[in-house]
């Protein structure tokens, strides 16, 4: 008889363990298929959250380097020529500078604090930070600082002298969008002046000092860097001289293959600096991912390794209880591999209908599964983001354990929903892994099947 027909005979005749192995493989294929799908899906809203959050690679000072080899206490500085180079990369989206230094508020503009926060500094001194693009400022692109009136500084004011200032200064002093004020260089004995039109008026909700500047916050002027760097140098045809640079990357993937073409085109100018990328609030958003794939991973290598066991166990039940079958078979003349073929042919079969038995109800259940599991993961993660606490005003948080590195990013809320498809991709795998399983299980009890001798089951029944 075709070993086919036999096998479809065998499957038949024993309904009840056919039942039994069935719903272990029905088992194996859910959990496999559900990890596969979760899988899947999360990668896809993470990949989605990535392409619309981008990624935002940080120029700033090597510590390691610096203190190595580097000069102490003088911190590198990189030319915004040199920046403007990395940043004409076709992997960057857009990118700005980093430049901080100290203007002097002249002809009766006056800051908003009674007094300054540092002792000694003259009550007319500020920092301005430099940029090429203010709104790709942290605060401004997250939506903690609003843009009144007025419009951003962008790479077309770089040869102008404008500036945004936050909305308290500008009442202090009377002014509005167009308004003129004068700025002094950081030097308080020096001469150097040059006059800033307003061009944008700003919120920054904070009432507290800045702990890291010392800084109020109503008092932060922002100014282009080229401006900035002319008032305190007077080279206003040398190129302006920055303490780091942010690139956002079209694709946060293409990190690696920016950071080599940003060497190979600044050079030495890169010394004493290193290129970071902060995926902050893409960590934030995808962090419940992240822990419902590791959990569904568990659970389906758990169910994969457990039904791999259990399965081997029923056919090596079964090979016992067929001696005789198997006996007559071989007297007969039968070969011993196919009695092992058949095995696996009944296995395939059974396999076969419970991953189209799980492929007809896994996709919803997989669906509602991880809906709650990661519904409970996201409102974990937003209940420690909600309660971050920044430390206590004129402190660095260090002493109570709080780093200003750790606060939340602003409206990046963590995912809290996927959509599962099921595709010929993830059967595929599902498939594949059945199907390994059962001929696994299948292999190992086989070798009982090659020690049969017809003979001796036949007249001592074992």
């Amino acid at each position: 008889m075709n070993l086919i027909k036999r096998a479809g005979l065998s499957l038949w005749s024993r309904k009840g363990k056919t039942l039994i192995m069935l719903g272990t493989f029905l088992v194996i294929s859910a959990m496999v298929l559900g990890g596969v799908l979760i899988r899947d899906a999360t990668a896809q809203a993470g990949e989605a959250t990535k392409r619309e959050l981008g990624a935002e690679v940080s120029l700033g000072m090597d510590f390691d380097s610096l203190s190595s080899g580097g000069s102490p206490g003088t911190a590198p500085q990189i030319s915004a020529d040199a920046v403007d180079k990395i940043g004409t990369s076709p992997l960057v989206e857009k990118y700005n500078y980093k430049s901080f230094n100290g203007a002097r508020l002249l002809d009766g503009a006056e800051t908003t604090s009674d007094k300054p926060l540092t002792p000694g500094m003259d009550a007319d001194f500020t920092l301005a930070h430099g940029v090429l693009d203010s709104s790709l400022l942290p605060d401004f692109s997250s939506g903690k600082w609003e843009l009144l009136s007025g419009e951003p500084i962008t790479a077309a004011d770089t040869s102008r002298n404008v500036i945004l200032i936050e909305e308290r200064l500008a009442k202090k002093n009377r002014l509005k969008v167009g308004g003129r004020i004068t700025l002094g260089e950081n030097d308080p004995k020096g001469k150097r002046r040059a006059d800033f039109t307003v061009k944008g008026i700003y919120r920054d909700p904070s009432d507290e000092p800045d702990p890291e500047y010392q800084q109020f916050p109503g008092d932060r002027l922002i100014v282009p860097a080229t401006a900035l760097a002319a008032l305190n140098s007077g080279g206003e045809k040398e190129p302006a001289q920055l303490g780091g640079a942010t690139f956002r990357l079209k694709d946060p993937e293409t990190f690696d293959a920016f950071k080599t073409e940003a060497k190979k085109t600044a050079g030495s100018a890169l010394d004493g600096f290193k290129l970071g990328i902060n995926d902050k609030a893409v960590q934030q958003m995808t962090g419940p991912l992240r822990s419902i794939t590791s959990s569904a991973n568990a659970a389906m290598w758990l169910i994969g390794v457990a039904g791999a066991i259990v399965l081997g166990l029923l056919t090596a039940l079964a090979v016992k209880q067929r001696r005789k079958e198997f006996g007559v078979l071989l007297a007969m003349g039968e070969k011993k591999w196919k009695l092992i073929a058949q095995q696996a042919v009944e296995t395939v079969v059974v396999a076969t209908l419970a991953i189209a038995l799980s492929a007809a109800f896994a996709g919803s259940l997989t669906q509602k599964a991880s809906d709650a599991l990661l519904s409970s993961e996201a409102a974990a993660a937003q209940r420690k983001i909600d309660s971050w606490q920044p430390p206590p005003p004129g402190s660095t948080g260090l002493n109570e354990g709080i780093d200003h590195d750790d606060e939340p990013t602003k409206d990046a809320d963590p995912i809290d929903k996927i959509t599962v498809r099921l595709d010929p991709m993830a059967l595929g795998t599902v498939a594949g892994v059945g199907l390994g399983i059962g001929l696994l299980a299948t292999a190992i009890p086989a070798a009982s099947v090659l020690r049969l001798n017809p003979r001796t089951i036949l007249t001592k029944g074992k």
